[in-house]
C-alpha cells in the first residue's frame, strides 16, 4: 500500500484544529503563570525592582506590564499561530503532493494484532 495523495483541504482543516488547539493551550498557560506570579507577589515585586534599579526608565518600562497587556500579546501571537500552523500543513501536504509525483510515495504497511 503507498501513501501517493494527501488532501489539500483535509491537511488544512487538520492542521487548523491542531493549532486551534495549541492556542487555546498558549492562552491557558499564560493565564495560569500570570495568576500564579501575582498570588506569589513577583509581578510587583519586579516592578519595585526595575523602579529601585532603573528609576524613572524602570518604572516606564514596567507600565505596560498589566494583565490585559500580557493577555493581548498572548492572544496576538495565538492568533498568528493558527494562521502559521494552518499555512504550514497546508504548504506541506502540496509539497508531498508534488514530491510523490517524482518518488512514488510512501510504502505504508498496516498490520493486525
Amino acid at each position: 500500500m503507498r501513501l501517493v495523495y494527501i488532501d489539500f483541504w483535509s491537511a488544512l482543516k487538520m492542521s487548523f484544529l491542531i493549532s486551534l488547539v495549541i492556542a487555546v493551550i498558549i492562552v491557558a498557560l499564560t493565564l495560569l503563570l500570570w495568576s500564579v506570579l501575582d498570588k506569589v507577589g513577583l509581578v510587583s515585586m519586579l516592578t519595585t525592582f526595575l523602579e529601585s534599579v532603573a528609576g524613572a526608565q524602570g518604572a516606564s518600562l514596567v507600565s505596560g506590564l498589566t494583565f490585559a497587556n500580557v493577555m493581548t500579546f498572548t492572544l496576538v501571537v495565538a492568533l498568528l499561530e493558527v494562521i502559521v500552523v494552518s499555512a504550514l500543513g497546508a504548504i506541506f501536504a502540496a509539497l508531498f503532493n508534488l514530491a510523490t509525483n517524482v518518488v512514488g510515495g510512501w510504502k505504508v504497511t498496516f498490520g493486525s494484532d
